[in-house]
Parts: structure tokens; sequence; C-alpha cells
């Protein structure tokens, strides 16, 4: 995780997790949920303040969230306290034990990793899933060179063939960039389906 992007974060956690409660729902989000995902715990990558975490888990999937800003799992915490919420940083995702979980939903999370910490990211994503698991994974496009918006998080411009090339294991259920309802910027979304039989 980029390092001012995680002070960003734990600087002003309370203001970042007003701004995404105030954010119309992401019915975009909620609908490919619905219609990909598979019963079974769920890991919630990336999870900031624990608004995606707390309505999966009203939805039936039981969810852990996990994010690397202490600020924000503090405002998730305090904001949905019955759900489980632990610090754990991308790519290595240390202490998130290899295929825990059904599903796995990384919303707008890997743009904020440096270009050559995109794959390997990924690759652990698909490692914490059983066999069969589901990977809900998005990231706000930037074209050209990186970018840092006025708080100084970091908004890489990568190759998608470095999200593409480790997910040669998966099935590809869903591949769209669009406008996201919720923040209304430009992403990519894809939903994956890990073989039965991948490692």
């Amino acid at each position: 995780m980029d390092d001012a992007t995680l002070s960003a974060y734990d600087r002003d956690a309370a203001g970042f997790a007003r701004e995404w409660a105030e954010q119309p729902p992401p019915s975009d989000l909620h609908a490919a949920v619905r219609r990909f995902f598979v019963r079974g715990p769920t890991a919630d990558i990336g999870c900031g303040s624990g608004r995606d975490a707390a309505w999966l888990d009203a939805q039936g999937f039981p969810t852990h969230g996990f994010d690397a800003s202490e600020g924000l799992l503090a405002e998730a915490r305090r904001r949905h306290p019955r759900i489980p919420f632990s610090h754990a940083t991308l790519p290595d995702l240390a202490g998130v034990e290899d295929g825990a979980f059904a599903n796995v939903l990384c919303e707008t999370v890997i743009m904020h990793l440096g270009p050559a910490e995109v794959t390997p990211a990924v690759e652990r994503l698909l490692a914490v899933l059983v066999p069969g698991g589901v990977l809900y994974l998005s990231w706000r496009v930037t074209e050209g060179a990186d970018r840092r918006d006025t708080h100084g998080r970091l908004y890489a411009a990568f190759d998608p063939q470095r999200v593409l090339t480790p997910l040669a294991g998966a099935d590809i259920l869903l591949d769209e960039q669009l406008g996201s309802v919720s923040s209304g910027k430009l992403i990519r979304r894809i939903v994956a389906r890990k073989r039965v039989g991948a490692d």
C-alpha cells in the first residue's frame, strides 16, 4: 500500500467515512454481488469504514473486513460493531489464510498500489478463495500517468494485463468499464470464479 495514501486515510478517517456514507448506494456493485456471489464466508479486502461489509453481511454473506488503515478500521468498528474487522495490507495480506473465503470483494483498492504490486495482489486475492470461490475486483481507471488527489492518495495508471494475467487460472464472469453509481468515477470491474483444482 502506498504510504502517502495510507497516511491520508489515517489522517481523516472520519471525513472519508462520512463521504462514503453520504454517497448514493452502490447499486451496480449490489447487483453484481447478488448475481455472482455464492453462500459462505466473505472477505471485504480494503473495507474502509465498513459500508460494503455491513451490506454484505446483511444480505446473508457472513463478512470479515480487512483494511490497511487503522483509522478506517476504527471507524468501521464504531459504525458496525457486530462485524469483525482486522488489519491486513495488500499485496501480502499477512494473517489472512489461504482458502478461507467463498467470496472476496476488493472494491476500488488496487489503484492505491504501485503498479509492480498489482499482480501479486491479485494472486493473493485468489489464494484466499476456496476452489469455486468468487472474486469481485474493481479499480478506478487512470489514463496516462499516475496521479494523486488533493488528499495525496495515489491513483496508479497501470496496464490492465497486470490484473488479467494472474486471472488466467480463473473463469471471468464479468468484465466491464463504466461510471460507478456511487462515486461517479470511471471504474473497471471484473468478477472471476477460481477454478476447482487451481492452486
